[in-house]
Parts: structure tokens; C-alpha cells; sequence
């Protein structure tokens, strides 16, 4: 359990008071305006799907394709193993060997750079839920010692009856939507972190693909012909 886990259960009752009171509309030019529009949902329901995601699932995966690498070391080894055999198909098998082995394990590309680049944006992402969390965290503390707070639970802890006039906003809605920007505002930063780390990382998740044997003069320093 983490700092948001203990505030989720006072910070969510909250923010559905909020949700309650946006759902009738916000001020005018409000901040919180330009943050609905791009997150297109409203604090308490974008809090509650956040809550969902954990570091721990994603550190476990990265741990768990790294030590996919050892099988592909193993492999690499029996292949880079001389032949005692020689002729025209020694140096078809050679030039194949070496193809695989560059698949295998030679550079980024290979498969090998793609499970440590896979493993790596694992990490990455837990990284990005652990700090995420915590900000909310943060974000959450403060709107629930705020005086903004006070103002949405006692509006919402009574039915007045009142209606509003056409065009106009319920009462504490500067109130909640100022709580629901500073939110919202934790929140979208979080996501633009996460659209940098898929841009930054896309490019080494790609497919490895297979690059075939090289045409033309035998690689003899990869096959022990018997007799030299």
C-alpha cells in the first residue's frame, strides 16, 4: 500500500462531490475548461481508473524477459562452437551461422537488443506509475486540507432544492472546479509522461527482422576445415 492507496478511499468521496457539482457546469474561462476537454472525463472518474494501475506487474515483467537472455546466450554459445567439417556445404552452414547469430545477439536490433529494450521500457513504465502515483498522492493531500473542500462537502452534503438560472453554474462550482483543475492538471502531466516514454522507446520495440545470409566469399574464420 502506498501514499495514494491511503488517500484514495477520503480523496475519491471527494471528488465524486466534485464530479457532482461540474456535472452541472464550471465557471466561465475556468482552467479547469481546457483540462476537461483534453482528459474528456471528470476528476473522480479519471482518479478511480488511475488507481488501477500498479509498478509492481510491469517491474516483474522486466525482470522476467531479462532472464528470457540467458536462453538466447545458451543458443549463441552451440552456434559459435567450431565444426570440423569443410566443403561448399560448411560454408553454406557458416554463412547461415553467422546470420543467426547476428539475428540472435549483435546489436540493438537482434533479438536479444529487443528483449533488453522491452525489459527496459517495463522498468520505464513502472517507474512512470510509482512517480505518477505519489504526485497524486501529493495532489490529492492537499485539495483534502483545503478550504475548496470544505465548501464542496457541506454544498453537497445538503438538498437545498434551489435550481439554477439558465446559463448559470450551482453554488461552490468555483470551488470544484478548482479542485477538479489541480487534479486534472496532476494528471495530464502524468499521461504526457507517458506518451514521451512510448516515443522515446517505440523505435527499439520494434520487430527484429531477419537479415539473411550474406552472398559471396565463404567467412572462413568460421569454419575449421580439416587438413589445413
Amino acid at each position: 500500500m502506498d501514499a495514494l492507496d491511503r488517500l484514495a478511499e477520503p480523496g475519491l468521496d471527494l471528488l465524486r462531490r466534485v464530479d457532482t457539482l461540474l456535472a452541472a457546469g464550471a465557471p466561465e474561462g475556468h482552467r479547469v475548461w481546457p483540462l476537461l476537454r483534453r482528459m474528456q472525463v471528470l476528476p473522480g472518474e479519471a482518479v478511480r481508473h488511475f488507481l488501477d494501475l500498479r509498478p509492481g506487474p510491469l517491474s516483474g515483467a522486466g525482470h522476467g524477459v531479462r532472464r528470457l537472455v540467458r536462453g538466447y546466450d545458451d543458443v549463441s554459445a552451440t552456434l559459435t562452437d567450431p565444426v570440423l567439417w569443410s566443403g561448399p556445404a560448411a560454408e553454406a552452414y557458416a554463412q547461415s551461422r553467422a546470420a543467426l547469430l547476428r539475428h540472435l545477439d549483435e546489436g540493438p536490433d537482434s533479438m536479444v537488443g529487443r528483449l533488453e529494450s522491452t525489459a527496459g521500457y517495463a522498468d520505464a513504465l513502472a517507474d512512470w506509475i510509482e512517480g505518477s502515483r505519489l504526485a497524486l498522492a501529493r495532489a490529492l493531500a492537499d485539495v483534502l486540507r483545503s478550504a475548496e473542500a470544505v465548501a464542496v462537502v457541506a454544498a453537497t452534503s445538503v438538498l437545498t432544492g434551489a435550481t439554477t438560472r439558465p446559463g448559470s453554474v450551482g453554488p461552490r462550482a468555483v470551488e470544484a472546479a478548482d479542485i477538479g483543475a489541480r487534479v486534472l492538471a496532476v494528471l495530464s502531466v502524468a499521461y504526457d509522461g507517458a506518451e514521451t516514454l512510448l516515443r522515446q522507446w517505440g523505435p527499439s520495440l520494434a520487430e527484429s527482422t531477419w537479415r539473411p545470409p550474406v552472398a559471396g566469399r565463404p567467412r572462413y574464420d568460421t569454419v575449421t576445415r580439416v587438413g589445413w
